[in-house]
């Protein structure tokens, strides 16, 4: 301790003018090196984590860049800002691939009108070049399933056993839903099998492919892409053009029960007046 005397105070003047610049200078090291760890975690972060910034400077086609303009105008509220998907609006969009996008849009069936337990099809809101972008967005954003390019039906003349093998794959796999006719029907709580009278090549191609709604999916491992072809072969030109393959009368396409039950109910009565006419004669 010093004495209270003039050189004790003197001396304890000394040492606190001595001491006071030490203490500046810890403090200010001690706020660089919190500086330089922060600056190096954020370094560190920006340099290994995947951010949003990463999303953003994405190498985009130049049609995925404008579909990515439509999606951020029309179909980010329900599927989120990269197609993550909202809880209780949409599902994610990554890995669908474009085949469901250009399905889904093509139909008319998104953009959702409200939320029920199908989605309607409808006249489409986007043109065919804006779907296609907009599939080429989520293409490229998360990968799956696309539709091949070329013709998705085969040629009669050089297969002339296309129809007969689609429609064994039709009857097969299809009927139990789309009914012999492919008119559709009804499923349960509330949900039906679409007819696909006006279903165009695409369509179909991309339903079997990625299996909307209550559809499965049938990948090209259950059913190969000529063997896809060969069904679109069949739909196309027996129950298209044809419209009615069962027979000349249209008798709603529900299988041989009915068509049995109509031609019983026919036949009875016509021998039944046949056979009053006879023995009025007599």
């Amino acid at each position: 301790m010093t004495s209270d005397t003039p050189a004790g105070r003197r001396l304890r003047v000394f040492n606190r003018r001595r001491s006071a610049p030490s203490r500046a200078r810890r403090r200010l090291g001690a706020a660089v090196r919190m500086l330089a760890a922060l600056a190096l975690a954020g370094g560190v972060y920006t340099a290994f984590a995947p951010g949003a910034s990463a999303e953003d400077t994405r190498q985009l086609s130049t049609a995925a860049q404008e579909g990515k303009a439509l999606f951020d105008n029309s179909c980010i509220t329900c599927h989120g800002r990269n197609a993550e998907g909202v809880e209780g609006r949409g599902p994610s969009l990554i890995g669908v691939g474009s085949a469901s996008v250009e399905f889904q849009v093509g139909t008319g069936r998104m953009p959702m009108t409200r939320q029920e337990a199908q989605a309607e099809q409808k006249p489409p809101q986007f043109d065919e070049a804006q779907t296609k972008q907009l599939g080429q967005y989520i293409q490229e954003l998360g990968g799956g399933p696309q539709i091949p390019s070329g013709e998705l039906t085969d040629d009669l003349k050089q297969n002339p056993d296309a129809l007969a093998k689609g429609g064994q794959l039709f009857r097969k796999n299809c009927t139990s839903c789309h009914q012999y006719t492919g008119a559709g029907g009804a499923l349960s709580s509330g949900k039906y099998a679409p007819a696909l009278h006006d279903a165009t090549e695409q369509e179909i191609y991309a339903a079997m492919l990625t299996g909307p709604q209550n559809m499965p999916v049938f990948g090209d491992n259950e059913i190969t892409p000529d063997e896809k072809r060969e069904i679109i072969t069949y739909v196309k030109y027996q129950l298209q053009d044809e419209k009615d393959p069962g027979g000349l009368f249209n008798l709603g396409g529900y299988g041989p029960v009915t068509e049995g039950l109509a031609i019983f109910l026919v036949g009875i009565t016509v021998l039944v007046f046949t056979a009053l006419w006879i023995a009025g004669k007599s």
